[in-house]
């Protein structure tokens, strides 16, 4: 079964990416949802081809995308970002891509998520690895936090919560090798994934930003949580993927900044 929701995941967000890549060098309609959060007609392109794949192959099975809603209440549910980082996007930014999830009873059972740009296809299934084009993904072997290359990104709130988000950033400047900020969490954990980076953080993410990502990470050997160390819950994901050998470091950062005075998000 996980297999068969792998094949689907893939053709799904490969559709997705292929109406994004089409529509790379067009001009754009850009409406906002929010003072930094920005939607474009290839949002709603791409979720509507996504859409009529899963549609066709899994008929009856519910869907949670980004910008048409649906299926909150389900644990049995394709979740979908048809275009993540579309800030990226809309600025010409190399940063952006399509993630497609299925939960089966809660559970992330298959995934794949797709760059446009460089035609690259992530996919994992449960028990069955990950791999980016067909090869297997490992993450790193970095076992120190001040040798890890770490990624985070900001909340659509950063406007009025940069000092919040902002001692986090101090606190990991400290105690890393490096720090970067991308703005596409799906491709963040990719990079996890793929051990190009060692660790990711982020607050106030939604289930389409990581339903996808999360599966890519575990299968290929790194760890996920919320940020205390407890299990993640992707309806509030407070994330934290590493490659499992700096995650209880960073969780040694993170604690006490979340057990501060305004300190929880």
């Amino acid at each position: 079964m996980s297999a068969e929701l792998r094949a689907t995941a893939v053709a799904a967000a490969r559709a997705g990416a292929a109406v994004v890549r089409a529509a790379l060098d067009g001009p754009q309609r850009v409406d906002r949802k929010g003072a930094v959060d920005l939607v474009t007609e290839v949002d709603l392109a791409s979720e509507a081809a996504i859409r009529r794949v899963l549609s066709e192959r899994t008929p009856g099975l519910p869907v949670l995308a980004e910008e048409g809603g649906g299926a909150t209440g389900e644990d049995t549910r394709w979740v979908v970002d048809p275009l993540d980082g579309t800030t990226n996007f809309v600025h010409g930014f190399p940063s952006f891509g399509v993630s497609v999830g299925v939960e089966i009873g809660g559970e992330v059972a298959a995934a794949c998520i797709v760059d446009p740009l460089r035609d690259h296809t992530y996919s994992a299934a449960r028990g069955g690895g990950a791999t980016l084009d067909g090869a297997p993904l490992q993450v790193s072997t970095v076992g120190r936090l001040d040798e890890a290359l770490l990624l985070t990104g900001f909340a659509y709130d950063r406007r009025e919560r940069a000092d919040f988000y902002l001692r986090y950033v101090k606190a990991f400047l400290e105690t890393s090798q490096g720090l970067r900020r991308a703005g596409a969490a799906a491709l963040d954990l990719c990079h996890v994934a793929a051990g190009r980076a060692d660790g990711f953080w982020e607050f106030n993410l939604s289930p389409w930003d990581v339903a996808a990502g999360v599966l890519i990470v575990e299968e290929a050997g790194g760890r996920v949580s919320d940020m205390t160390g407890a299990p993640l819950d992707i309806n509030r994901p407070r994330l934290l993927a590493t490659n499992g050998h700096v995650h209880e470091a960073m969780i040694e950062v993170l604690v006490p900044l979340l057990t501060r005075p305004g300190g929880m998000s």
